[in-house]
């Protein structure tokens, strides 16, 4: 009877949901043995769970105390930032905090009180550990959103980041993109980096707060409107081509680059409009345990996966001691409705002879650590198995394991990347103001030559002064009596010795015209 008992409650998950549970125990002609099934934790509030980094320093208001005005009410300043009083300071922690009875508690930065240098700030949200996004992030601004941003994304712990989504309220004009809208994405581009213009134009309304990564309206590209046809959504998650590693993150990072301006141009004799302020993040999403767990839990300060299928690491992300026979696999949603666990094998089972996917014909014996290794391993593979990819090469995410051509050369730029290596999908580590997959382009305001060096000048963000113009975004070029980065200083202010000597020799000029007009004067009056 308890046996009974015991199989019904293992089975009842099953029924209640999809990837649910790991095992079951089940009874077969051989007794009775765990049945394995690809599982994944259940979707939570990942900002339970976050640590939250605001830069460059100095950013956050009220050090030293400010004021701020509105939109709504540009000339009535009466608002103040304090850091050292907790009724006026705006700090970090605000935008993961619980608001009761509406009260909106938010992080704001200083004001754009040196215009026309930018007003920069940067958001970035860490986890420690890879998880899956499940639903829309959603970011509440108080103020007006940014006219320009930037969201981005990390895989390995903010080593190397890459573009996630643009927005602006002109995207051409802020990033030489195209505006565009996820809902008209395609099924063979459902992981595109997108420029959008729908959350960064002035509404004027206090309930355009909101500015969205539409995680929702990607799987809707394949699970149809409602997200009913999550079969078709997990089958293309396994057969796509990077579309697994689309929604996973370790780290994300809002790169905010102009402030609202309430629907007008900058109006410089009122800077103290001019800020960010956010008030609430909300990001929702699974820990990635490689569908070998579906329990996650918060130990230690991080999040870990608590590992079935004879898996461990954080993501369970390799096999346990003893149970090695064969190569660490990720779990699989096919085939549906269970998966493929690809659970780690013991010693000894009918898993036990040692595979080299085709990469290399000899094995080798470790006494001391009693396993059995392949050598030589070939097609610029390496490992235990010939199952990893050599340095400067990372895994062909269409090609089997068997394939020779499951390892690709990373191919990073030479001048616009830190190395030749690269990351598991293929992303490179770009120096200062480079980006794309190879470190081949450059991030905005920046310009390519020979590496990407930032734009000296502007004709919207760094204005050149006294009258200087711009050069292709490489030099100010200034008038007579000026010189500096932006035409700034003064030539006679720099250099009071030069000033003088240009005056004697202006003035001895002066006075050898002046004779020869005097001598000429009286030859007239001879005559």
């Amino acid at each position: 009877m308890l046996y009974l008992l015991a199989l019904l409650l293992h089975r009842l998950p099953l029924a209640m949901g999809q990837y649910d549970i790991c095992k079951s125990w089940v009874t077969t002609d051989d007794g009775p043995s765990w049945e394995f099934y690809a599982c994944q934790p259940k979707a939570m509030r990942m900002k339970d769970y976050v640590t939250v980094r605001v830069d460059p320093a100095g950013i956050t208001c009220g050090d030293p105390p400010e004021r701020f005005c509105t939109h709504e009410n540009p000339y009535l300043c009466s608002d103040e930032c304090d850091a050292s009083n907790p009724d006026l300071a705006h700090p970090p922690k605000l935008m993961f905090d619980s608001e009761d009875e509406g009260l909106a508690t938010y992080w704001q930065s200083v004001t754009w009180r040196r215009y026309p240098e930018p007003l920069l700030a940067n958001i970035t949200l860490s986890w420690n550990k890879s998880i899956e996004l499940t639903d829309d992030i959603v970011i509440t601004f108080e103020y007006g959103r940014p006219t320009i941003m930037m969201l981005e994304k990390s895989l390995d712990n903010g080593r190397t980041w890459h573009p996630y989504q643009y927005y602006a309220d002109d995207c051409m004009e802020a990033f030489s993109m195209p505006a565009r809208r996820v809902r008209d994405l395609s099924t063979t581009s459902a992981n595109r980096v997108l420029c959008t213009e729908e959350y960064s134009r002035w509404a004027g309304s206090k309930k355009e707060k909101t500015v969205r990564f539409e995680v929702r309206d990607r799987f809707a590209i394949f699970a149809g409107p409602d997200l009913k046809n999550m079969d078709n959504l997990y089958t293309r998650m396994e057969s796509a081509k990077g579309l697994k590693d689309f929604f996973t993150v370790t780290d994300l990072r809002m790169r905010l680059l102009r402030p609202a301006l309430g629907g007008t141009y900058v109006q410089r004799e009122n800077l103290y409009k001019y800020f960010y302020a956010v008030s609430n993040i909300e990001v929702t999403g699974r820990c990635k345990c490689n569908l070998h767990a579906n329990l996650c839990t918060f130990k230690e300060g991080s999040l870990q996966c608590e590992c079935e299928h004879n898996t461990t690491g954080q993501d369970c992300g390799k096999c346990k001691k003893n149970f090695r026979s064969r190569s660490w696999r990720a779990g699989s949603y096919l085939p549906l409705p269970n998966g493929s666990p690809n659970a780690c094998a013991a010693a000894g089972s009918a898993f036990g002879n040692c595979e080299c996917y085709g990469h290399s014909n000899r094995c080798s014996y470790i006494d001391f650590l009693n396993v059995v290794t392949c050598v030589s391993c070939k097609h610029n593979t390496r490992g235990q198995h010939c199952q990893h990819c050599r340095l400067g090469f990372y895994r062909n995410s269409s090609a089997e394991l068997d394939d020779e051509n499951v390892c690709i050369e990373c191919n990073c730029n030479q001048i616009g990347s830190l190395h030749d290596r690269c990351n598991e999908t293929g992303y490179c580590e770009c120096k200062e103001g480079a980006t794309g997959p190879k470190c081949d382009d450059c991030l905005p305001n920046y310009y390519w030559r020979q590496g990407c060096f930032p734009n000296v000048c502007d004709d919207e963000l760094l204005l050149c002064q006294n009258g200087g113009t711009c050069y292709q975004n490489q030099r100010c070029i200034c008038p007579v009596g000026f010189k500096g980065v932006l035409c700034q200083q003064s030539r006679c202010e720099a250099d009071k010795k030069d000033c003088d000597g240009a005056s004697s020799t202006r003035a001895a000029i002066s006075t050898v015209l002046l004779g020869a007009l005097g001598l000429q004067l009286r030859s007239w009056a001879e005559l």
